[in-house]
């Protein structure tokens, strides 16, 4: 066992789970300041339930590649409650614990980002069901699809589910997605668009009447959130290696240019650069980077960062255009971000872009991989969430929202003066 390598995949997942509490600061400071608690416990809620469900079943769905197969869905009834992942493998680099430790942060990131979309008026029991729902049918496959492990056709050892090791086999290069550009961000891109429309607009919804409650939260949670990427795409290297080193420093330069890009076009958009707008372009960049940060050289991915600061700063008007309430931009930066980010190698991919020594077969395998991605968990978020609202409700109600459901929900406030309690 090389313990340098598994102290660097432990210590990634760390950064990794880090990156929910940072979410929740960032989505926290968005809403107001009577859905703070509301907004933050989705993520929190998120963290409880899918830790929960990894372990019991999701690592055996995601995963199913420990019994030797890259079928696209498939269970493995050994890894349920993770018991047959217990010993170390003789031989292997690092337990295989640590890769389930840092799979499952990816898990609870993902379906949290989704709760983004529904701020100031989903009842809390309902979005837990439908995270926990969605978790199942949705991520752990998908996460499959992309990052599952076993024997190929051939019989040797093969990383990736169909979409990047069983397109490889059709079109001689598969889908590059390093960290998570469809399985995280699309994915949960699309499921926030889906329950969007579910859901429907806020009280009141039209520009300018929502604004962010508390910037500094905003940019309290931007900043986590950047630390902790440093895990999430350099970790998945799964190795303290030169690749590793080249997803780091691409997770400095993309969000950099990304939040510089933002900022020029906020500046003469509206005259005014903003420091939510500051947060915003970096974790534009941060979702534009992560299926990119292996495959890029470093130019390359500031190229990528201010293309989309730029574009998802743009993007996040699409909701009143539309007209779909995508609360805190998560359609915007999310869908937008990773669909940049993951057709960006098809162009710029070291030896296999486009522009870089390839063909069109990279692009195309980066487009098949997005749709999939973003088709399947539309169409499967929109059933789940619409069969919660038709059922136990997942609004709540007019009046409430109106009020605040810090306090209808949880029973808590974000904020208590001293001389208010007296």
């Amino acid at each position: 066992m090389d313990q340098g390598n598994t102290a660097f995949i432990l210590i990634a997942a760390a950064l990794v789970l880090l990156m929910t509490p940072g979410l929740a600061f960032f989505y926290g400071g968005l809403v107001k300041a009577k859905s703070v608690i509301s907004m933050m416990m989705m993520s929190f809620g998120a963290l409880g339930l899918i830790g929960v469900l990894w372990v019991l079943y999701g690592y055996a769905i995601a995963f199913p590649g420990s019994s030797g197969t890259l079928a696209p869905w498939s269970i493995d009834g050994g890894a349920l409650g993770l018991t047959n992942v217990l010993e170390l493998t003789e031989g292997a680099d690092y337990p295989t614990l640590a890769f389930v430790a840092f799979q499952a942060t990816f898990a609870i990131l993902t379906v949290a980002l989704v709760s983004g979309a529904i701020a100031d008026r989903a009842k809390f029991g309902a979005w837990m069901i439908f995270a926990g729902v969605w978790a199942t049918v949705v991520y752990f496959p998908v996460a499959s699809w992309v990052f599952n492990f076993g024997l190929g056709d051939d019989g040797s050892f093969a990383y990736g589910g169909w979409i990047t090791h069983g397109l490889q086999d059709v079109f001689g290069v598969g889908a590059i997605d390093f960290a998570g550009g469809t399985a995280v961000h699309i994915n949960a891109g699309a499921a926030a668009l889906a329950l969007a429309l579910v859901l429907g607009k806020r009280v009141g919804f039209q520009k300018g009447v929502h604004v962010p409650h508390n910037p500094p939260f905003v940019l309290l949670g931007a900043g986590l959130l950047w630390f902790g990427w440093f895990g999430f795409n350099a970790g998945s290297e799964l190795a303290a290696d030169n690749t590793a080193a080249l997803a780091f420093v691409n997770t400095i330069a993309a969000p950099a240019a990304a939040l510089l890009a933002w900022l020029l076009v906020e500046k003469i958009k509206d005259g005014k650069p903003t420091s939510v707008g500051a947060a915003s372009g970096a974790v534009a960049g941060l979702v534009a980077i992560t299926p990119a940060c292996g495959n890029l050289d470093p130019v390359w991915a500031i190229v990528l960062g201010l293309i989309a600061g730029a574009v998802c700063a743009l993007a996040i008007e699409l909701k009143y255009k539309l007209g779909f309430d995508d609360s805190l931009d998560v359609v915007g930066i999310h869908l937008v971000g990773g669909l940049i980010g993951t057709l960006y190698l098809g162009f710029f991919a070291r030896d296999t872009g486009l522009f870089m020594g390839g063909d069109a077969s990279q692009l195309i395998v980066q487009a098949i991989a997005a749709v999939a991605v973003l088709a399947y968990s539309f169409v499967l978020a929109f059933v789940i969430g619409f069969a919660i609202e038709k059922t136990i409700g997942f609004r709540v109600k007019n009046e409430d929202e109106i009020a605040g459901i810090d306090t209808i929900v949880h029973g808590e406030a974000g904020y208590v003066l001293e001389d208010a309690k007296a």
